[in-house]
């Protein structure tokens, strides 16, 4: 149906620009899940109005908390379009997870109340009257649900979109609560057991757990999250490319929404090279990033002596001698200062965050390597954190 959708709605694909073609896929299904949602919601409600039961009815609200949940997720969609301006330079992408944030708080509080009205099923049950079509409502919905799990995932990853995948997993979700009523339905309908609130209470907890971790998803990039290992292999790639850029280090990535992410690097080049040569590459390499990759690129050169024998051989002796303090330990911006007395050795060294000693204690630590390794030379160590 999405398929079908999407040609009679979305025309024009080739003269949109990646950002309104993720746009109209979003709107679209989102005003697909709204309806789909609502309707789930009227015939759940009717099956548990009719059947007195409190775990059906706690499923119909949850369908429509999810259709709130996309209505306000719509409007973030929207709000998001909106141009950069001279208060928010970097756009307003970021209004998504502020929508997602709301919308994971209502998931938690439609739980909780659900969760209230289960006990009070508990402590006074009411006998339920289960019908075969409260049944086949059941297993329409898990159908329905299965169904919207298929195109959420299936146009997440067209348009690359996390809230799109989280919607998808939701709808797994939902499909498995909505499976522990129709069990639940099923027993009542087969025995007299009355686990209708206990299977309320279930649901509610599913409820709970769903909002808590959409709350997590949300909250994450506001606070800032390491981008995806393949965004990081594709920026190393396109940047290594070119010849004389030899290594790169400090990769931060600024997420400000779908769409919106700003790279800044630094790029190891040789000393000796032609400096406006080497301007020219930088500004190739910050073009390229834009344009494969839909990102904002600030690349900072940094030269280093690639015609010395000796600093290369004692650079390569010194990354591996801090490796004692962690495999994954690396150096860079790597120079030697010769004096009378002593030889100044002065380099970053990057620290994974699992590494849990201070930056005193690991500067100590690395000048005791260095001035035991090598003689009459000191250690000026500056200590990074990763950011990828």
């Amino acid at each position: 149906m999405i398929s079908i959708l999407s040609k009679l709605f979305i025309k024009n694909k080739e003269d949109m620009s990646e950002n309104k073609i993720r746009s109209a896929y979003g709107t679209l299904c989102c005003v697909v899940g709204i309806f789909l949602n609502l309707v789930l919601f009227g015939i759940k409600y009717f099956a548990g109005v009719i059947s007195h039961s409190i775990a059906i009815t706690a499923d119909a609200f949850n369908n429509l908390s999810d259709a709130g949940s996309t209505v306000i997720t719509l409007a973030g969609l929207r709000l998001a379009e909106k141009k950069p301006d001279k208060d928010h330079p970097f756009g307003h992408g970021r209004v998504e997870y502020l929508s997602g944030l709301a919308v994971s708080v209502i998931i938690i509080l439609v739980g909780i109340e659900l969760f209230g009205s289960s006990v009070d099923k508990i402590i006074n049950p009411t006998a339920v009257d289960t019908s075969i079509a409260a049944i086949v409502i059941l297993v329409a919905s898990i159908l329905i649900k299965g169904y919207m799990f298929l195109y959420n995932r299936k146009v997440g990853k067209k348009i690359n979109s996390a809230g799109m995948k989280a919607t998808a997993l939701d709808c797994i979700g939902d499909a498995v609560a909505t499976f522990v009523v129709l069990v639940s339905t099923v027993i009542s309908y087969f025995t007299e057991l009355k686990i209708d609130g206990w299977c309320g209470i279930l649901v509610s907890l599913f409820i709970v757990y769903a909002g808590i971790r959409s709350v997590k998803e949300t909250v994450n990039p506001l606070l800032g999250m390491p981008p995806e290992k393949e965004f990081i292999e594709e920026v190393e790639k396109i940047v290594l490319s070119y010849d004389k850029i030899i290594g790169i280090h400090d990769l931060i990535v600024h997420d400000y929404g779908p769409g919106r992410v700003v790279v800044s690097l630094h790029a190891e080049v040789g000393g000796n090279e032609n400096i406006y040569t080497l301007h020219d590459i930088i500004d190739n390499a910050e073009h390229k990033l834009s344009e494969e990759l839909g990102c904002m690129a600030v690349i900072h050169m940094d030269p280093i002596e690639t015609d010395n024998a000796v600093t290369s051989k004692v650079r390569d002796d010194v990354a591996e001698a801090v490796k004692i303090l962690g495999e994954n330990v690396t150096i860079h911006d790597f120079r030697m200062v010769p004096g009378d007395s002593h030889t100044n050795l002065i380099f970053d060294v990057v620290v994974p965050h699992e590494i849990k000693l201070s930056d005193g204690e690991i500067k100590d630590r690395v000048r005791g390597i260095v001035s035991e390794k090598f003689r009459y030379c000191n250690a000026v160590v500056n200590i990074d954190r990763p950011f990828v």
